[in-house]
């Protein structure tokens, strides 16, 4: 998964224009070399920040994350299921209520 993150956020971030420098107020050059190389994970908070920084949404990285994973190639079909997923846990918390 770090390795299909790290295509994904390096991707991404070349696709927009944008330089490693460019993400120096929120993170360091250094840190940003080790995601892009699959070294290290982010934690939320940072994913939700690097993604800011890229212009896109926090799911839009991770979705593109899954996409190059081998499973999982059909943007379609991914976002199929992540709605029927998100669908049948919204629907058993309102039979709860």
């Amino acid at each position: 998964m770090r390795v299909s993150f790290a295509k994904a956020l390096k991707n991404t971030r070349k696709s927009r224009g944008l330089t490693q420098e460019d993400f120096s107020d929120v993170s360091s050059r250094t840190y940003l070399s080790m995601l892009e190389r699959g070294k290290k994970s982010p934690t939320l908070d940072k994913l939700q920040i690097l993604a800011q920084t890229i212009g896109i949404h926090c799911l839009s990285l991770m979705t593109l994350t899954y996409m190059y994973d081998e499973n999982e190639k059909d943007l379609d079909t991914l976002l199929l299921l992540i709605k029927n997923e998100v669908e049948s846990v919204e629907q058993k918390i309102k039979k709860r209520l």
